[in-house]
């Protein structure tokens, strides 16, 4: 999944636009639809020779760990996206310098690329990632 937002100082006000793709697998099969599937499993079972209970709890509770770890996943991806706002926020206009004190200018826009650090363009045209070793000022 890719996620881009970009914030520029040429309007008054910061504008942020984000599109984002993700593919699912036609195969895949969420929460609901794995209950639906032992439900109607246990329904049409045999009496004469019932499944063995145990093995669909197991899956289940293995189904229900993963589907957790998604959506914990999903609601990091967002804290970190809306960090990377705030630190892009906080650049546009002011003047950044690189952790070695090569690269130094003022912001003119700042991009944000899903899983990755802001990078600021700088009025030079020049881009500098806005990671931990970066000051910014003024």
């Amino acid at each position: 999944m890719s996620t881009v937002s970009s914030v520029n100082t040429s309007s008054t006000s910061s504008t942020n636009s984000s599109s984002s793709s993700s593919s699912t697998s036609t195969s895949s099969v969420d929460y609901n639809q794995f209950l639906q599937l032992l439900v109607a499993q246990l329904k049409n079972q045999d009496p004469t020779s019932p499944m063995d209970s145990t093995a669909y709890l197991s899956q289940l509770a293995s189904f229900s760990q993963v589907e957790q770890q998604t959506n914990t996943n999903s609601k990091l991806d967002t804290l970190l996206t809306s960090s990377a706002l705030q630190t892009a926020d906080s650049a546009i206009g002011r003047t950044v310098t690189s952790a070695d004190g090569t690269v130094s200018g003022v912001v003119s826009s700042v991009s944000i690329v899903s899983g990755g650090s802001p990078v600021a363009t700088l009025a030079d045209g020049t881009t500098l990632t806005l990671n931990s070793g970066v000051k910014i000022s003024g």
